[in-house]
């Protein structure tokens, strides 16, 4: 093997380098958001966990909270206790952005729907319309094939 040779750069070159190799790093970005006067809030309420979204009148997601998020673990999650501090985080959440004039659309059976609907309006939310979509089976599923005997 043969001796290794050891390249020595000028200082304006090594300079130029580094700054070169340096990529600034980006910031988080932050979000502009407007003040938004009426929107939706959607409460779907299983057995397992209560899930509020809080959507602009287009859609768009606002925030968010769940039951399971907040810390509540197993069987307490789906309890009315859980849904009515879901309740107090979106409140939270959005008191400064808006919406104040709220429609609310229920979907479920579980224990804490109910408390959720008493939580926002306690809140101080102006409750313009409560509806229940709740998905409901009609004509139920196909019957099964007659045996063959």
């Amino acid at each position: 093997m043969g001796k290794k040779r050891v390249i020595q750069k000028s200082e304006d070159a090594a300079k130029k380098e580094g700054a070169a190799s340096h990529t600034p790093k980006l910031g988080k970005k932050k979000k502009v958001v407007s003040s938004v006067e009426t929107g939706r809030i959607y409460i779907r309420s299983s057995y397992n966990n209560t899930m509020m979204t809080v959507t602009d009148e287009k859609g768009g997601v606002l925030a968010w909270a769940t039951s399971g998020a907040l810390g509540f673990s197993g069987p307490k999650k789906a309890t009315p206790f859980a849904a009515s501090k879901v309740t107090a985080a979106i409140a939270e959440k959005i008191s400064k952005t808006g919406p104040h004039k709220i429609e609310i659309l229920v979907s479920g059976i579980g224990p804490g729907r109910d408390s959720a609907i008493r939580s926002l309006a306690n809140q101080g939310f102006d409750i313009i319309s409560i509806r229940d979509v709740t998905p409901i089976p009609h004509n139920g599923p196909k019957p099964p094939k007659p045996r063959r005997v």
